[in-house]
């Protein structure tokens, strides 16, 4: 039977400018899936770049091979991202492609596959 892990890195919190999760050490895991949830952005959709970044000390970061993954949400929305041969250390970077219209609250999880 494979290893799993799912670690909340944003339960809840809210954010009106760009962020980053805070870092997660993954060097065990094959795979790993971001879970990607807007609890509250009022009545505005909410216009996003999540980047998936990599360490190799949870110190310095650097983006990983994949493209952004570009979201157009509104309260409720989940999306999803994956990655691959990452190393050790993991985080999410979310960009407001423009500032949202109030502070938008987040859900995040990260799911960690053997």
């Amino acid at each position: 039977m494979r290893r799993f892990f799912t670690a909340v890195l944003e339960q809840g919190n809210t954010y009106e400018h760009d962020f980053e999760t805070e870092p997660y050490e993954a060097g065990w895991a094959r795979e790993a899936r971001w879970f990607i949830r807007i609890l509250d952005s009022g009545d505005a959709t909410v216009a996003l770049r999540l980047h998936r970044e990599i360490s190799p000390d949870g110190l310095v970061w650097i983006a990983d091979e994949n493209a952004p993954l570009h979201v157009n949400a509104v309260s409720g929305h989940m999306t999803s991202c994956v990655q691959h041969d990452f190393g050790n250390w993991l985080r999410l970077r979310v960009v407001f492609d423009t500032p949202p219209p109030r502070k938008v609250k987040f859900l995040i999880y990260l799911a960690l596959k053997e």
